[in-house]
């Protein structure tokens, strides 16, 4: 039995409820439910008399040091068998990592632990780390984002790696961590026993001086399949050393995000190289790179390649035009395997997306999801798309936000839904004007085909 609940206002009659529920529950998820530390008080008791509650859940609540401390007296009791643990952005501080220290110490169930967005800082995490040394510890996920982390932590997470061969993935994202830290950490990984599958070093202040080390932890961990640098300042120089690592033959990685990494087209040559070759490749993220034109050409020729599985990707706010989606268009009509492609904010205009559609139509093409959010598009393509809507029933998902389409060109997205051989679920609409009358069509339309979310 689930409870899973969000954004609800608890008055003390709704808890009291709630409560009486939970004492059966496999999980409890109450994120953004205003939760303090007395409501801890009771989830503690229901920690310890509810030996079937594995997982967790209480992001985005105000429970403090003191919540924490409440909860880890369940959590120590011997009937506690929780396994997922979630409590990021709780204003919990360094205080709480000892009362944590202990429950990692001491509870063997534990394997994930999600303390994200909360001001432990250095000093905090460190006593974390001591926990996770503790040989009863058997913790696989760590995510730390947002917890005020420093270079100086390095040391403390290296010494966890070294002793914790469960640890499959670390989030170390958004922390002032620089090149020289992050240089000891991939060190410390390719030295460690773990079999770390994935590692996101988003926003951590990584320049192209630490990739030769970062391409050392791909070669050498054959087990990591996820890897995050988005938000570094990489460049061109940088992702060529990534490549290398990507590229060796031990390489097994899955899901690449590189956005707002400085790539520039030159980078393209590598990254086709990559996504020609490298089989087990199947998401790639490059949003906000100016990879132009050209570079997306490069990305289209190997989309073509028998070779390339890649499934997802992702090349919003690239500095596209028009004068790709020929090529665009050729890898959607060849490549069996993409489902999602995220191509929005780019200049595409309507002939540009005439001519995707072309891509889309072929038999070839299995895209599930397109996102063509803000790309200079009005009521002049919208026939097109209708068309592609109305007959490819593959496509599930839509965006078409922040593109003036006005009611003509709503009036012929409506049309296609209504069809019944459209099997879009989910249309996305923000920031479109059209008037009473069309919107009156449009809540018609999803009260008769209630399988048809439109979110605008």
């Amino acid at each position: 039995m689930e409870l899973d609940i969000q954004c609800e206002e608890m008055s003390p009659s709704r808890w009291a409820e709630l409560l009486t529920t939970m004492k059966s529950c496999k999980t409890i998820r109450l994120d953004d439910c205003n939760l303090s530390s007395s409501n801890c008080e009771d989830l503690s008791s229901i920690i310890n008399t509810n030996p079937s509650l594995t997982e967790l859940k209480l992001n985005n609540n105000e429970l403090g040091d003191a919540g924490v401390e409440y909860l880890c007296k369940g959590l120590l009791t011997p009937s506690c068998s929780l396994q997922k643990l979630w409590l990021q952005n709780c204003n919990l501080t360094s205080a709480s990592c000892e009362t944590l220290r202990s429950v990692l110490s001491a509870q063997p169930s534990l394997t994930e632990l999600h303390v994200g967005d909360n001001r432990l800082g250095t000093a905090g995490v460190k006593v974390l780390c001591q926990g996770i040394m503790n040989p009863s510890c058997k913790l696989q996920k760590l995510q730390l984002e947002y917890c005020e982390l420093t270079a100086d932590i390095v040391e403390a997470l290296n010494a966890a790696l070294q002793s914790k061969p469960t640890l499959k993935e670390l989030s170390l994202s958004n922390n002032t961590l620089g090149d020289t830290a992050v240089k000891q950490l991939c060190q410390g990984l390719v030295e460690a026993s773990c079999n770390l599958e994935l590692l996101h070093l988003e926003n951590c202040g990584i320049t192209s001086d630490s990739c030769m080390e970062i391409s050392a932890v791909l070669r050498s961990k054959s087990s990591l399949m996820d890897l995050s640098v988005g938000d570094n300042k990489i460049g061109d120089s940088g992702l060529a050393l990534l490549c290398q690592g990507l590229m060796h033959p031990s390489c097994k990685i899955q899901k690449l995000w590189l956005w707002d990494c400085d790539l520039t087209s030159a980078s393209c040559k590598d990254l086709s190289r990559l996504i020609s070759t490298k089989e087990t490749l199947t998401e790639i993220s490059l949003i906000d790179n100016n990879l132009r034109d050209s570079g997306m050409e490069m990305l289209c020729q190997a989309l073509k390649d028998p070779k390339s599985k890649l499934q997802e990707l992702w090349v919003r706010e690239c500095g596209l035009t028009t004068a790709c989606c020929k090529a665009v268009s050729s890898a959607l009509s060849t490549n069996k395997h993409l489902k999602v492609l995220h191509i929005g904010e780019n200049k595409l205009g309507d002939a540009g997306v005439e001519l995707l559609c072309e891509g889309l139509m072929h038999p070839n093409c299995n895209i599930q999801s397109l996102w063509l959010g803000n790309c200079d598009l009005t009521a002049g393509c919208c026939a097109s798309l209708a068309t592609a809507m109305a007959t490819k029933q593959c496509l599930t998902e839509l965006d078409l936000s922040y593109n003036p389409l006005d009611d003509e060109g709503i009036r012929k997205i409506c049309e296609a839904l209504r069809k019944p051989t459209c099997n879009v679920q989910q249309l996305i609409l923000y920031d479109i004007l059209w008037s009473s009358e069309v919107d009156d069509e449009l809540r018609a339309l999803e009260e008769s085909k209630p399988e048809v979310k439109i979110i605008s």
